[in-house]
């Protein structure tokens, strides 16, 4: 398990106060943050911009030494311990970056590879054996510059598991890729985490990725947690109405009240059109069971129906808003 306990991260900058003059500056990256990450676990970690996601994740690659708490991983200290947490951990970034074009998809794993302390024969078969799970096996000896962004994205994930890591740090890992190939991506880290019991924490601007792949979430703002919980509880804790569209063969006056009275605690509006109605229902609750148990009562065909379950999405737009107000 990775445990980091209260830390955070200062950095002194310089602040121009003249043309002739500047002064030092405290900026405070990431301040007192608990999180935990269990094997075969997939967590998230949100975050607007500039929130301390990416000051948060070097810390616990070992990247940077945290100004303050303490980060353990499987019991060794990441700092005194930082050779041996390092042959623990890696990461995946979304993108371009941490690949060299002009080299080979295998040259780029034989060197990094290395970096890791693999040679020989062992090497070779770790190569061929990553190449061959992230289908790159008829292109491992394509200079990388000439793969498509899907294609290096999967070299980024052999890379990233070259040292057979028992975590992984993904960074935007379907970044800029087209609905398929993230889609085939996610399944691959689904498969680390549960097949292959990596734990994983994941950060990425796609909720819907977050609300698929997570069993939790931490959600941090200017370097401080604000909430952490699995995807539906917080979804659940912050937006509580489910939006349901419906058009139906019209419906009388009479039909419209009893529809009124059937659905208790719900909010509903009617659209009259030519040869239809459409009803808007608002409700604490998923009322379609409800709502087509009433329409066949009052023998009310149903032509469309539509439900806006609530998503991570809108919990996380109303907490932005909440602490913007």
């Amino acid at each position: 398990m990775i445990e980091a306990k209260g830390i955070g991260k200062v950095y002194s900058v310089k602040k121009k106060k003249s043309f002739f003059r500047s002064e030092k500056q405290i900026v405070r990256a990431v301040n007192g943050l608990n999180l935990t990450i269990n094997e075969g676990e997939i967590v998230g970690l949100l975050g607007l911009n500039g929130a301390g996601k990416t000051t948060t994740i070097k810390m616990l690659s070992t990247l940077l030494n945290p100004s303050e708490g303490t980060i353990t991983v499987d019991g060794l200290d990441a700092v005194q311990d930082a050779i041996q947490v390092k042959a623990m951990v890696n990461m995946i970034a979304g993108g371009e970056r941490m690949l060299y074009w002009r080299l080979t998809g295998a040259e780029n794993l034989r060197y990094f590879g290395k970096l890791y302390g693999l040679s020989g024969n062992a090497l070779e078969k770790r190569i061929k054996y990553l190449l061959d799970i992230v289908g790159l096996t008829n292109a491992s000896d394509t200079p990388v510059e000439l793969y498509s962004k899907g294609m290096k994205q999967r070299l980024q994930i052999a890379r990233g598991l070259i040292n057979d890591p028992k975590y992984l740090f993904l960074d935007e890992p379907t970044l800029g890729l087209d609905a398929p190939v993230a889609k085939q991506l996610r399944g691959m880290v689904k498969t680390l985490a549960k097949s292959d019991r990596k734990g994983i924490l994941l950060t990425s601007h796609y909720l819907e990725e977050v609300e698929e792949l997570c069993d939790r979430v931490y959600i941090i703002e200017k370097g401080s947690l604000i909430l952490h919980d699995t995807p539906e509880n917080i979804t659940a804790s912050v937006v509580k109405d489910y939006h349901v569209t419906i058009e139906t063969s019209v419906l009388s006056a009479p039909v419209q009240y009893r529809m009124k009275q059937g659905l208790i605690g719900c909010t509903l509006g009617f659209t009259e059109n030519a040869d239809s109605t459409v009803m808007q229902i608002k409700a604490p609750f998923d009322p379609t069971a409800q709502i087509i148990d009433l329409c066949v009562k009052e023998s009310v065909s149903i032509q469309k129906l539509e439900l806006k379950r609530p998503r991570l999405e809108d919990a996380i737009l109303a907490l932005a808003k909440e602490k913007s107000a």
